[in-house]
């Protein structure tokens, strides 16, 4: 730990994550520690919390996780603040050109124009640009400052655990835009988010890809700083969540590398 932290920090770090009695995705108990890196330098960290990550791999679907998730105080203090490219309104003129490609190559599998669910809208850019297409725009964030600025420019927006919104089926399209790796139980996430789509909906995910070349040349020569990102729990392969979203009620449509983030990857599916 560092020198200077007041003895109550360090021993809140002991009990800042809960820790995972098995795979997040298939639940296996076997998941060896494959890495530990630092992340007392990423924008978001506080004393309070843990200096490092630990990271597992499971031996049964090979899925890398982090050894545990934050609990409801140390989510409260990640979400207590923002990185600039995660406030409204961020850079929008080029955000803007980036998600207008991304809305129309969702809109080429979506059925209709219907209502959009951003979930963890972050910037904005994606909702603005639904917007544009014609979508009924909602967004939902865990940030009260991030919903309290959605809601100062016209657009519905949520402060809540998406999962427990009360809008079955009412989506044409829900995009989780680098967001489900924030997630502990990507699972039942997904099947929240099946449950509020249209029966004919779609979904749109993007994370970093584990699975790429890229993801492992960064990792050799120490560039890859997703390992030491504090708000993930989650290094996706392009495999492991096309499986997962076959699993959790999705039929796989359309991959592609992402331009909104580096090392990114963005699947189109569709609700099965």
């Amino acid at each position: 730990m560092h020198s200077g932290v007041a003895l109550g920090d360090v021993l809140n770090t002991l009990h800042a994550r809960e820790s995972y009695k098995g795979c997040p995705l298939c639940g296996d108990a076997d998941f060896p520690e494959i890495k530990v890196a630092r992340c007392d330098t990423h924008p978001l960290y506080k004393p309070s919390l843990p200096d490092t990550i630990h990271w597992c791999r499971c031996s049964q679907c090979g899925h890398v996780f982090t050894s545990g998730y934050f609990t409801d105080a140390a989510n409260a203090i990640l979400f207590g603040h923002a990185v600039s490219d995660q406030k409204l309104g961020f850079d929008m003129e080029k955000q803007r050109n980036i998600a207008g490609r991304l809305v129309e190559r969702v809109t080429a599998h979506a059925p209709s124009v219907g209502a959009w669910l951003d979930i963890g809208f972050g910037n904005g850019a994606l909702l603005f640009a639904a917007h544009e297409w014609g979508y009924q725009a909602v967004g939902v964030d865990m940030r009260r400052d991030a919903v309290d600025a959605l809601s100062a420019v016209g657009f519905e927006a949520h402060c809540m655990d998406f999962a427990k919104l009360d809008h079955a089926g009412r989506y044409t399209v829900i995009s989780m835009a680098d967001v489900l790796e924030h997630m502990p139980f990507p699972a039942d996430a997904l099947t929240a988010a099946r449950r509020l789509l249209a029966l004919d909906g779609v979904l749109l995910v993007s994370t970093p890809n584990s699975g790429s070349i890229v993801w492992d040349v960064f990792t050799l020569r120490g560039m890859n700083d997703y390992w030491s990102e504090l708000e993930h729990y989650h290094n996706f392969s392009r495999a492991r969540l096309s499986a997962l979203l076959e699993q959790t009620g999705f039929t796989v449509a359309h991959f592609a590398i992402s331009e909104r983030y580096r090392l990114g990857m963005e699947i189109i599916a569709k609700r099965s």
